[in-house]
């Protein structure tokens, strides 16, 4: 049986932006049979250890589906269509497109706009305060993944895929700050990465393709 983990109470200001409403759209339009498992957030219980089991980061929405649990809307909706064989087309090429767009959503086009979102919403503070609520949320994120890595080398499987990548190049935009400080798993994890010989090779032919100092861009 499929579970939607979503808002079972918000506060007032966010009514109608939760990231819960992508996925059961989804499910309405699969046709797929599922329950909603509201939980309330502005109680504190998303916070608490059974939420924090079920959730890297604490976020709403989590999708239960028999022996798998999923967080990331965008994994959540591309797992609902390969189930369904719906919203998903089935050629290669064509699925490697809505894949494209689906990642693309959430990380191009959403990246500028969801912090302004919450800039209009007030919940950043004054503008003074927008550094201060970035580097807050930062630490929220890197906790999480500190908390995934406990115990194992790589994010989401015993081998290395494109989910470390993908983590390890966003983790790289951190290198020259001390962000990643107290977080042992992801800076161990990170190192690892970064130590990789086809890392290494990306690293010598870039510096080669742009002329650049490979020390200086390391």
């Amino acid at each position: 049986m499929i579970t939607l983990h979503a808002f079972g109470r918000v506060h007032p200001f966010v009514h109608g932006e939760t990231r819960d409403l992508r996925v059961q759209w989804a499910l309405e339009e699969m046709g797929l049979p599922y329950a909603v498992r509201g939980w309330d957030h502005t109680g504190g219980e998303t916070t608490g250890p059974g939420f924090s089991a079920i959730s890297p980061f604490n976020q709403i929405p989590i999708l239960t589906d028999g022996d798998v649990t999923l967080s990331e809307s965008a994994a959540i909706l591309i797992h609902l269509a390969e189930k369904s064989g719906k919203l998903i087309p089935a050629d290669a090429a064509g699925r490697a497109h809505v894949i494209q767009w689906t990642l693309a959503a959430l990380s191009t086009v959403e990246g500028p706009i969801q912090p302004l979102k919450l800039m209009d919403m007030g919940a950043m503070g004054e503008p003074g305060d927008v550094r201060a609520f970035l580097t807050g949320w930062t630490h929220r994120v890197l906790d999480g993944v500190n908390r995934q890595l406990e115990g194992r080398d790589w994010i989401a499987a015993d081998d290395f895929t494109i989910a470390d990548l993908l983590l390890a190049s966003v983790l790289r935009q951190l290198r020259h700050t001390d962000l990643m400080d107290g977080y042992a798993n992801v800076k161990a994890f990170y190192a690892r990465a970064m130590a990789r010989p086809a890392w290494k090779r990306t690293l010598d032919l870039y510096a080669e393709r742009l002329g650049a100092d490979r020390a200086a861009i390391e």
